[in-house]
């Protein structure tokens, strides 16, 4: 895969991945009952639906220029990267587990996207 789609696949999982940050953002700020008025108030639930659209435009776009095969096993990094950020922003404990199944995932992607 040429570098520059390579770069804007990492854009893609990066995005994801901060859109489920703002997911539970939205989730910690849900207001009860559950109506569309309130869902509509919800800002972190907007701007993440707003991101998810964004990027999954971006995404096809990754697909229209990479082969699925390629391209798909960058979204495994998500594994490593949301508990990373929810560790940093949030204040979510990070455990070793999760680096390590982290590590094997960037093994796979590396092997799996090499030519």
């Amino acid at each position: 895969m040429p570098k520059l789609l390579i770069l804007y696949t990492l854009a893609c999982v990066l995005a994801i991945s901060v859109g489920q940050l703002m997911f539970k953002k939205a989730a910690a700020a849900m207001l009860v009952p559950l109506t569309l008025s309130n869902l509509l108030q919800n800002g972190w639930l907007l701007a993440s639906l707003l991101l998810y659209g964004f990027t999954t435009l971006a995404w096809v776009w990754v697909l229209r220029n990479a082969p699925l095969h390629l391209a798909y096993p960058f979204m495994g990094l998500a594994f490593l990267i949301v508990p990373t950020l929810a560790w940093m922003f949030l204040g979510e404990p990070l455990h070793w587990r999760t680096l390590a199944g982290g590590a094997l995932i960037l093994a796979g992607v590396a092997l799996a996207s090499s030519s």
